[in-house]
């Protein structure tokens, strides 16, 4: 068998980049080369992992710290948005991400071409949510990853992506829409005149990427989407049920309150964890509780002080070994945690603040896996009812336990890694 390589180039978030890496770790089981086109900030990440890795700068070059400080920043500086319903998000956080995101596809073109040429992939995965022309015409497969909502990839029948409506709401679907292509028009009439640049067709408005015409992944798994209009031809597009990566092992520490309380895991991910006033909220509430807590608080360790016997806090959990050993888990709908708890069968309580969250929490209470939530409008006593519900719903116990044992059959790192390589085999 002929040794092919494969290139990942995930956005530079953790979600993305450490699903890219399990794939890529398959791939290399089936005797094969993946390396990685990465932000110069997530190098490391994924050197730490055995993977060569190239920098392709999505921005001003600046140092790794200096740009972590930068979203860190991006974000905290939007709390106050976070209030905010989704739609109503559009003219402040979404808005300025799209700039961001453009921005980077723009910074793109100018190492892509170069990096390509030396690496010579015979398959490109991109895991993003705009297009990179370079890719698409570099004359191998290329093959779009979705590990955020499905939504990404629209349906007229199904809600908008970033919108976080019902399935439902068709009148709430038009007025996003509407509203998201009022805001982003002049951002996306600039990334059209970047397409031109390229020799890229333009695009219809509110669109900044299309499917892979060889293959598209999606992480979600079957008993969390959405019925569609025009069903996804598994030619192009296949389901990974979650894709869920291995971490190293943890052992629960003992707590000197409610050792033998319900254990719940609370974590908004790397970035939402400046949300500090609201995780002290919550460890307040635990400590009051006949349970026990895991707090991932990030980098933000030093802003906590007289916690609860019953709650231990720390700035990261590796949470596919963390997950399996709790009853409940609290978290803000990142799409990581949102099918580790669906493949580990584990009830959800989804404080969701921008982005595709607020699609995995109300996708999580439509499917009947656990609840969505108000980030701060909530009672304690409308949360602890949320928790008892989750610790004690024998039907939603029943559909957790049944959607676990399917996604966990599934493989999904596997399955991602033979199609990636049937598709480099067919075209050799």
């Amino acid at each position: 068998m002929e040794q092919k390589t494969f290139a990942f180039f995930p956005e530079a978030a953790f979600g993305p980049a450490l699903n890219s890496v399990g794939i890529a770790q398959a791939v290399e089981r089936m005797g094969h080369k993946a390396v990685f086109l990465s932000d110069p900030g997530f190098v490391e990440v994924y050197e730490g992992y055995g993977f060569e890795a190239h920098p392709v700068n999505l921005s001003e070059p600046m140092p790794p710290e200096q740009m972590a400080k930068f979203w860190e920043d991006f974000i905290n500086g939007h709390i106050p948005n976070f209030r905010k319903a989704p739609i109503d998000q559009i003219d402040n956080y979404v808005k300025e991400c799209w700039e961001a995101i453009v921005d980077s596809a723009k910074w793109a073109q100018k190492d892509l071409p170069g990096i390509l040429a030396k690496i010579k992939p015979d398959v490109i995965s991109v895991d993003n949510v705009i297009l990179f022309p370079a890719i698409k015409q570099h004359g191998v497969p290329w093959v779009r990853i979705i590990s955020c909502s499905e939504n990404e990839i629209e349906d007229d029948s199904i809600p908008p992506h970033l919108s976080g409506m019902s399935e439902n709401d068709t009148e709430g679907h038009a007025a996003f829409r509407a509203r998201f292509n009022e805001v982003i028009k002049p951002i996306h009439d600039d990334f059209n005149a970047f397409l031109g640049t390229c020799n890229e067709d333009a695009y219809p408005v509110g669109q900044f990427f299309e499917a892979s015409p060889f293959m598209n992944l999606l992480l979600y798994p079957e008993q969390a989407k959405y019925t569609r209009s025009k069903p996804l031809d598994p030619a192009q597009f296949q389901y990974l049920e979650g894709c869920v990566r291995q971490d190293e092992p943890y052992e629960v520490p003992t707590f000197q309150k409610n050792n033998d309380g319900p254990l719940l895991y609370v974590s908004f991910g790397s970035l939402g964890a400046g949300d500090t006033d609201l995780l002290k909220r919550l460890i307040t509430l635990i400590g009051q509780s006949r349970y026990r807590a895991l707090v991932n608080v990030g980098d933000y360790k030093e802003e906590y002080s007289d916690i609860p016997d019953n709650v231990i806090i720390d700035g990261w959990f590796p949470q596919p070994s963390v997950i399996p050993q709790v009853d409940v888990v609290i978290h803000h709908g990142g799409n990581n945690s949102f099918t580790e708890c669906l493949y580990f069968g584990k009830p959800a309580i989804i404080m969701s603040y921008v982005w595709d969250g607020h699609d995995n929490a109300m996708r999580v209470q439509e499917t009947g896996h656990g609840f969505r939530s108000d980030r701060y409008e909530w009672s304690d006593e409308e949360l602890v009812e949320k928790i008892e519900a989750c610790l004690n719903d024998e039907a939603m116990a029943a559909k957790l336990k049944a959607t676990s044992a399917h996604m966990q059959s599934q493989n999904g790192q596997e399955k991602a890694a033979k199609l990636l390589v049937e598709l480099a085999e067919k075209n050799a």
